[in-house]
This record gives structure tokens, sequence and C-alpha cells, in this order.
């Protein structure tokens, strides 16, 4: 099954921050029960700490685009969701790369989305120059066994590839399970040293979120979480 894959974030407006303590765990427990109740598989992530522009990562998988439609309107009915606004949203399709040839798929044959064993996810949308694809491809093949054995000294760092052509501004969405931001910034620092690294025209914005469950997340956001010393 090539699932769905369906990145959200949210930014919470400063109007919102200053509701009152009641008020504001009111409309957080809202938003947990939708999150709960979509009907698909979410994720949620904080990203505060990582970023200015973006408080939440929400990961939904699903089978079809349409439960990802009717989850995310359910989301919308929430009060929280009327004080924030998404910066940023991906979509995404997973399907088994061409370059792999007779090489076992792993990713592929695990199931859709993150296993959860990591603390840490850096997800970003990524797209190729065109004289990438004007190359042979067994040259492209080629070129990639290289990246591949980059990736394979670092087995810690778990990927999840989300092909975007055609069905969203990016070529892909990539998401980096990983204990500790560090593990994935020495496994890029290697890989930009790699052949294919001269064929990517794009790779930002990049977001490194905590998994969480969603109610730790929101706390995060407006300080709920915080203790003030005595």
């Amino acid at each position: 099954m090539n699932e769905l894959f369906r990145y959200l974030t949210l930014a919470v407006s400063p109007e919102w921050r200053r509701h009152g303590e009641a008020e504001r765990q009111r409309d957080k427990r809202e938003l947990v029960d939708a999150v709960a109740s979509c009907g698909v598989a979410a994720h949620a992530y904080s990203l505060v700490g990582t970023r200015a522009d973006a408080d939440l990562l929400l990961w939904l998988v699903a089978d079809d685009a349409a439960d990802l439609r009717e989850a995310e309107s359910r989301l919308a009915a929430t009060t929280l969701w009327a004080w924030s606004t998404r910066p940023y949203a991906f979509f995404a399709a997973r399907r088994k790369s061409k370059y792999l040839g007779e090489h076992p798929a792993t990713e592929h044959r695990a199931p859709a989305g993150p296993a959860g064993d990591k603390p840490y996810v850096v997800v970003y949308p990524m797209t190729k120059k065109r004289s990438w694809y004007a190359l042979p491809l067994a040259e492209r093949t080629r070129i990639m066994a290289g990246h591949f054995a980059v990736g394979h000294r670092y087995p810690d760092v778990r990927i999840h590839t989300g092909y975007s052509f055609g069905i969203d501004d990016h070529e892909f969405v990539v998401a980096f399970e990983a204990a500790d931001p560090r593990d994935f910034l020495a496994l890029v620092a290697d890989l930009r040293e790699t052949e294919s690294s001269a064929y990517t025209e794009r790779e930002t914005p990049i977001f490194v979120g905590a998994a969480m469950p969603l109610s730790e997340a929101l706390d995060l956001i407006d300080g709920a979480r915080s203790v003030v010393p005595a």
C-alpha cells in the first residue's frame, strides 16, 4: 500500500496566548480530542525551541486522500485551530525508490509513519535539479548507491521518504527519526560530500520536532508545563 502523508504545522496566535488559563486548557483539550477522533493515524511533535514560525507539527498517515481531507476538516472545527495559522503544510505518497533495484526495501516494508521509538523527527521538502533527470537511469542509480552507502553508516537514523511529484510544490518530503538532532547533523554533513548532493535544488524549510503526546506539546506552547522557581 502506498499510503499518503500529510504534514501540518500549527502557529498559535499571540492573542490566544493572552486568554485565561482555564480557557486555554479547554481549547487544548478540544484539539486533543479532535486529533484522537479524526479517523487517521496522527503523530504530534513540538517545534518549541527549534522554530520561530511554528509551534507544532502533526504527521498524519492515511490510505486515502479523502480520509486526510475529513481529518483536517475535523481539526478545523476546533477553537484553537481558529486561533492559529498553518504556515507550512506538505502532501506526499509512499512508494519504493526506483534506485534500490533488487536491494531489500526495508523502509517500504515497514508500516507507514514513525515507529515511535526515537525522540526526534526531522522533516523537510526536497526538490532535485532538472539536470538530475537528464542523466541515464544507470548513472543515477550509481550515484544514489553512494548516497545510500553514507546513510548505512548511520543505522540509528531512520528515513521515511514521501513522493510529491505533481501533487505538491516539491518533489519529495522526507522525514528522519533520530535519537538526537546532532546524529542527523552528522549524517547530513557527510551527505554534503557525496556526488548526489550536487543535484539538490532545494531542501528547506527544515523542521526539528520532539515527539510527545499532543497534550504535552500544546502545554509547551503556552508554558503550562513550565515550573516557576520558588
